[in-house]
């Protein structure tokens, strides 16, 4: 019995031996491993120069390119706020040109001759010219000035010339009807007489 546990303890010393000798293999072999990973890795960290600058220009481009997309958003911001403010700044000015001819039937309803019985009707229809009038100065619209002044194309529209020897030459001399601005815009240039 003695040989008999003296033989298994054999045994189990090979067994152990072997059990040693399996482990110390398998570190050796995960060490050799990582090892190997380690050298790849570092050589997928270092690219090469030719790499780099390639991914440096491709950056740079990128970069560039996002400058120049910031740039143009920029401008049509700008360009965008401009014309709202065009845009609010001439809002009148479709109306202010529907209502002129109504403005200009009234002056020739007004300088004609009233009878005494219907002067207070005429006193009326002077009130609401003037009102009218006021309105529109309201919303940025002003008459030109244009009798005794230079002649200029850009706000007069020239009709006539006469021969007036007292008036200086190029220079209005009569208005037949009445141009307006709106705002800093010639909506409707003066229809004007000018002097030779």
């Amino acid at each position: 019995m003695a040989d008999k546990n003296q033989e298994t303890m054999n045994q189990n010393d090979e067994k152990d031996e072997e059990t040693e000798e399996t482990v110390t293999a398998e570190v050796i072999d995960a060490d050799n491993q990582e090892s190997s990973e380690e050298k790849s890795s570092e050589d997928g960290e270092k690219p090469n120069q030719a790499e780099l600058d390639q991914l440096q220009q491709e950056r740079d481009d990128l970069n560039q390119q996002l400058l120049r997309v910031q740039a143009e958003f920029d401008n049509f911001k700008k360009r965008s706020q401009k014309e709202k403010e065009s845009e609010r700044k001439y809002q009148a000015e479709d109306l202010a040109k529907e209502l002129l001819p109504v403005l200009d039937n009234f002056e020739r309803a007004l300088q004609t001759d009233v009878p005494d019985d219907t002067k207070s009707f005429a006193d009326g229809m002077n009130m609401v010219y003037n009102q009218m009038k006021d309105a529109l100065k309201a919303q940025g619209v002003e008459e030109i000035e244009s009798v005794g002044k230079p002649f200029d194309p850009n706000i007069h529209h020239a009709v006539m010339q006469v021969e007036d020897e007292q008036a200086d030459s190029e220079v209005v001399t009569e208005e037949l009807q009445t141009g307006y601005y709106l705002k800093d815009r010639v909506i409707r240039p003066a229809m004007v007489k000018v002097n030779k």
